[in-house]
């Protein structure tokens, strides 16, 4: 009977200790503890992701911060990884929705606990505090101007990309077309993905998707080069998909049909310095983790005059051709501690 007491003491003892600890649902843990922890989730697992995480970590190196990387592979995964950041009692949470629209509960849940921000991808309509990128509707339409300077006769396209239903994949896709419809500025117009868009120099035949799946990304550049003949421009959207249009094109590429990029990927620049790729649409995926890092500390010490007006850092996309493709590559390598393409270290390697 004595022993069922003491158990019974410990038991809630321990209970008290937890009410004490553990934070209460519903309310943010920001600001506990001296040294900020926080967590970096992107969307995927992919090279581009590489350069963010680079940012991140220096970020939270310079400012004595500890940063978890987390990459999913779907978004079940995804959904986890915002759980068990929160379970932990995270300062904040920078995210990259892999379906904006139907994450908004799970992002305002979140939000309600900790300071949520959202970067590459946005999440509209939701809880997030702000959101670091750029403007994928813009970044399409200066794709589609890569588009017109490729094919200036016109003529027929696919879009590939991981998945349609990302919020930065909707606007990219979205600019490219209307820029190549010559429509004008709508973000908020959406053409299906199931049927083509034809305008008067320019049809976008359909747009492929794999869900980060890579054999399937490649089977669709070499399904569409066989499907459509006529088949003048390939355009990837993700960072991932160029390098794989460009082995399904082989010989092809650059001569019998354009390749047109999103992203960094280093297959991707050697293309575009040998004539196999007519350019590239470029984010700056470090500053999204460098700036996602730096603004969840200061939010962590309350101070909320980080968070620009409207909620949205913009950190502009850039156009990536064979005349500014060698500085570009030597400053990504930089900080990625790497050698400059092409230098003695580089090839020495």
């Amino acid at each position: 009977m004595k022993n069922v007491r003491l158990l019974s003491v410990l038991l809630c003892a321990a209970l008290a200790l937890a009410a004490v600890f553990l934070p209460a649902q519903g309310c943010k843990r920001s600001g506990s503890g001296s040294v900020a922890h926080v967590a970096y989730i992107t969307n995927g697992v992919a090279d581009f992701w590489t350069l963010a995480e680079t940012g991140a970590r220096h970020a939270a190196k310079e400012l004595n911060a500890t940063v978890d990387v987390l990459k999913p592979k779907n978004i079940e995964d995804q959904k986890r990884m915002v759980e068990d950041s929160l379970s932990r009692g995270l300062d904040g949470i920078a995210i990259s929705p892999i379906n904006s629209a139907n994450q908004i509960d799970s992002i305002n849940k979140a939000a309600a606990q900790t300071n949520v921000i959202t970067h590459d991808a946005d999440a509209p309509g939701s809880n997030r505090l702000c959101y670091i990128g750029m403007d994928n509707y813009d970044a399409g339409r200066l794709c589609g101007k890569l588009v017109k300077e490729a094919l200036p006769e016109g003529g027929s396209i696919v879009i590939l990309v991981g998945r349609s239903e990302q919020d930065n994949a909707i606007g990219r896709r979205q600019g490219l077309i209307d820029e190549l419809m010559d429509r004008p500025r709508d973000p908020k117009r959406n053409d299906p993905t199931n049927q083509p868009v034809k305008g008067k120099k320019y049809t976008v035949l359909e747009t492929l998707t794999d869900q980060f799946d890579r054999d399937v990304a490649k089977r669709n550049a070499q399904d569409a080069m066989g499907k459509h003949p006529d088949l003048k421009g390939m355009v990837g959207l993700f960072e991932y998909n160029p390098p794989l249009i460009l082995e399904a094109l082989g010989d092809k590429a650059g001569k019998q049909i354009k390749v047109i990029a999103f992203d960094e990927a280093d297959a991707t620049l050697q293309a575009i310095k040998d004539g196999r790729c007519a350019g590239t649409i470029v984010q700056d995926p470090y500053r999204y983790g460098y700036e996602s890092v730096k603004m969840l500390v200061a939010l962590k010490k309350g101070d909320k005059s980080v968070i620009p007006a409207g909620g949205f850092m913009d950190i502009p996309a850039r156009i990536i051709s064979k005349s500014n493709v060698d500085g570009f590559w030597a400053e990504k390598n930089q900080r990625l501690g790497k050698p400059a393409p092409g230098s003695s270290v580089a090839e020495a390697k």
